[in-house]
């Protein structure tokens, strides 16, 4: 079986034999019938609750639109092609939610509003949580989280916000209720929501009962009758609009949560010795964002199996804390137990990642330095044909390989 692994902007060709090859974890592989442009344009002429387009765009009041940042795929800029004018009539200005992620660069900026950047760029405005006088305190959450949120999003009359969803290795799935937390918040709010993330409730797909996605949605509610119009999308395997919902910023996610479960969840019959799972342009950005290919990979892996991620971490590893706490420890159970003492932001990608690493073997290809990688209990792969080979040798004649082409957000189910 000859097979391109996607890898950065290009592809990786390996051979895996036949008899080895038990199949790729992907996406479903349905489309839209219909355009980009009908289905954005039905979207918002079916708006849930009580809130509507027209109301949100010539309703009287500043308008700041939120979008997501160069880390995620969200087609906002096909949404612009139907909406900008409306935006530029309503002297819209606009933040990008970026949360605790570095700026976008200008590639990023054009990749997130295409042919619209120009006209829009004195306008936008770009999130910073360390940024404390940018900060305005709403309350605390039930789950004791103090929250603060940037001053855009409070002053403004309205907000309308563009997202996507998909599943979400600890929020359950992205979208709705995360542009604004950890989209548009303050550090101190995104750390304590983040540490709810160790729990075993925080998981893909899950909701019901899942401490951060209930934290987000209690923060929200700090917000008040704040009037917030929801634009979610939701993509198919080639990153094309598959389904697009608005309204209510609530509802509008629980339908698009549907609609994301059609594409985004795949079936498998039983778990495999060896796992590829890759984490697919932009979502390999760096290891903190990459780290999500391996978090749903390691649901299809066998106990002492080997997890192979194949991502470029172009940018490097993210925000460090994680870093530093993995390779602070000798061993992947030390570092479960210095988190239980203490936590700070980033320590739940270190609690994922150690967690694996007690059971499995992780591997990865990379762009990172061998011995960061090392540091952090991953053995460094320079080519990921003899990986595979290496792996096969490791775990026996009757070894099986699954591949997910794009691990980040795709989840897999025992059936």
């Amino acid at each position: 079986m000859n097979i391109s692994i996607p890898y950065n902007n290009s592809n990786i060709d390996i051979t895996i034999p036949d008899e080895h090859f038990a199949g790729f974890v992907e996406p479903q592989n349905i489309t839209a019938q219909e355009s980009s442009e009908k289905i954005i344009k039905t979207a918002l002429a079916n708006c849930s609750g009580s809130l509507s387009y027209s109301e949100i765009i010539h309703g009287p009041g500043t308008l700041l639109v939120i979008v997501n940042d160069g880390t995620r795929p969200t087609p906002t800029k096909y949404v612009l092609d139907i909406i900008a004018d409306d935006l530029a009539e309503a002297g819209a200005e606009f933040i990008v939610a970026t949360g605790v992620h570095r700026g976008p660069t200008e590639d990023e900026y054009k990749f997130i509003f295409g042919r619209h950047y120009e006209r829009f760029a004195d306008f936008v405005h770009v999130h910073d949580a360390r940024k404390s006088d940018d900060m305005v305190y709403l309350g605390r959450s039930r789950q004791g989280t103090d929250i603060f949120i940037n001053r855009l999003g409070y002053e403004a009359d309205k907000v309308l916000v563009i997202g996507s969803v998909e599943p979400h290795y600890f929020a359950g799935y992205t979208g709705g209720r995360k542009a604004f937390f950890p989209g548009i918040a303050a550090f101190s709010t995104i750390e304590k929501n983040h540490s709810h993330a160790v729990s075993g409730e925080a998981q893909a797909l899950k909701l019901e009962g899942n401490p951060v996605h209930l934290d987000m949605v209690d923060s929200l509610k700090t917000l008040g009758d704040k009037k917030i119009f929801s634009i979610m999308t939701v993509m198919d395997k080639n990153h094309d609009i598959y389904s697009v919902t608005a309204g209510n910023i609530n509802s509008s996610f629980d339908d698009a949560v549907d609609r994301a479960n059609e594409i985004f969840t795949s079936q498998i019959p039983e778990k495999a010795d060896i796992v590829i799972s890759c984490a697919k342009y932009p979502m390999d950005v760096d290891l903190y964002q990459s780290q999500k290919a391996i978090e749903n990979g390691k649901l299809a892996l066998k106990p002492d199996g080997i997890l192979i991620l194949v991502a470029s971490c172009r940018d490097g590893v993210g925000e460090s804390a994680y870093i530093e706490l993995l390779s602070s420890c000798d061993t992947p159970a030390a570092v479960i137990e210095e988190i239980r003492s203490s936590y700070r932001l980033g320590y739940h990608k270190a609690a994922k990642m150690a967690e694996v690493c007690t059971w499995a073997k992780v591997w990865a290809k990379t762009e990172l330095e061998d011995s960061l990688l090392e540091s952090i209990f991953i053995n460094p792969v320079s080519n990921l044909q003899d990986a595979v080979e290496e792996a096969l040798r490791a775990k026996g004649a009757n070894a099986k390989v699954l591949i997910f082409p794009d691990g980040a957000v795709t989840v897999p189910l025992i059936v």
